[in-house]
């Protein structure tokens, strides 16, 4: 079946000028497509491609026909349409700037193969294969930006925030032209997932929080990135931004159904958090947020130390650093370069006595504050008082009696 497919193709291959040549065409494939139970099925659309393919066949009547036989894909089960798509695409690679639409459909078909498969990694690249910025084709932003989005959530599923981050920034330069507004809220969870796999948890659940608002997107999608502002929260490290974030959080009612409110709740709070209590929410994380740093401690871990730290600061003056590694539940010396650190970078005010061993924090309550302000007042209050006196004294005098006399 698959020679008498090649010599019908061969016949037909110079009469490239014949009005009814790309009908002959489709009527072969139509053909091939008929005996797609047949053993020499996959080699009859090969040959059916070869020949397309070829010099010889007008460069009209190929992509057209390329065309068809692309949407013809869509009926062949995944297993066979994967391997026709990798020999077309092998086939046409010399000449593919002459049919940049055919295989980029070709590609996009492809890679939704990988991607029911669970191939992340190969459904990515065969996307980037797609010459968007360097090819004649003009694709329109809409198509180039949901393709770059696509790109940055496969390789985000393969575990390669790298990679879906320069996509997402390539999306990023393209999304304030398109008015597609699923494509927007595609583009805000894709970025929000990109800066939560490359530990920028503060800035990552600003946008989560942000996609939890949205009205067009489904109820449970909406408590699902509200979940995840929540967890990048408690990860971020502890400092100015993200108490404003506790704060936005603990405020929002939706907050209180949530499995780890109770975290939430003590970090707000300012209340010591024990690493016993820390098994329920340990289980929400995912495997990118269980990550170990460069002390040994996980993401977790590390993020209590510090929140713990900064809720010793506002109940002690100082502490010696073996009283603070027992606090935190952790050796002195780490406690104390934790504490190092996060005064270093400003995230909390004190010093570091290190030949008494001792953590010194900064008093930044704010009753003293208030007493200063009060104190001040007060003083203003007597000046006008001394100043009335002065230049009234007879009225001052008679305010005075008549307070005096008051029941």
């Amino acid at each position: 079946m698959a020679a008498n497919v090649k010599q019908q193709l061969a016949q037909l291959a110079n009469l490239s000028h014949s009005k009814d040549v790309i009908d002959r065409y489709r009527t072969i494939l139509d053909g091939i497509f008929k005996s797609r139970g047949s053993p020499d099925f996959i080699q009859q659309l090969q040959a059916f491609v070869e020949a397309l393919l070829n010099e010889i066949v007008s460069l009209v009547i190929s992509r057209q026909l390329l065309g068809v036989f692309c949407a013809q894909l869509l009926q062949l089960d995944d297993t066979i349409a994967k391997q026709i798509a990798l020999f077309t695409l092998e086939k046409v690679q010399a000449r593919v700037i002459s049919f940049e639409e055919q295989v980029s459909d070709i590609r996009q078909h492809l890679a939704d193969i990988y991607e029911r498969e669970g191939s992340w990694k190969e459904a990515a690249n065969i996307l980037v294969g797609i010459p968007m910025e360097t090819g004649q084709r003009q694709y329109k932003p809409e198509y180039k930006l949901e393709t770059y989005l696509k790109i940055a959530r496969l390789y985000l599923e393969d575990s390669d925030p790298v990679q879906a981050e320069a996509y997402i920034n390539r999306a990023s330069l393209l999304q304030t032209d398109s008015q597609n507004l699923e494509l927007q809220i595609h583009y805000k969870a894709c970025y929000a997932r990109v800066l939560d796999f490359r530990r920028k948890f503060i800035e990552a659940a600003v946008r989560y929080n942000e996609l939890s608002y949205k009205s067009v997107v489904a109820e449970e999608e909406r408590i699902t990135a509200l979940k995840n502002a929540l967890i990048c929260t408690v990860l971020a490290s502890a400092g100015q931004q993200r108490s404003r974030m506790l704060a936005t959080l603990f405020k929002d009612e939706r907050c209180v159904k949530l499995p780890a409110y109770n975290i939430l709740e003590k970090m707000y709070l300012d209340r010591i958090i024990r690493s016993s209590e820390l098994e329920e929410f340990a289980a929400l994380l995912q495997s990118h947020q269980k990550a170990v740093t460069a002390d040994g401690s996980t993401i977790l871990d590390r993020a209590v130390i510090e929140h713990n730290l900064l809720s010793a600061s506002k109940l002690y003056n100082n502490i010696a650093f073996s009283e603070l590694g027992a606090l935190l539940e952790i050796p002195p010396a780490k406690a104390e370069k934790i504490a190092s650190q996060m005064i270093t970078e400003g995230r909390m005010n004190g010093y570091i006595d290190q030949i008494d061993s001792i953590v010194h924090f900064e008093c930044r309550e704010a009753l003293p504050t208030w007493d200063k302000q009060i104190q001040g007042l007060c003083f203003q209050v007597n000046s006008i008082i001394e100043k009335i006196t002065a230049t009234e004294p007879e009225w001052m005098l008679k305010t005075m009696e008549a307070q005096l006399n008051q029941p």
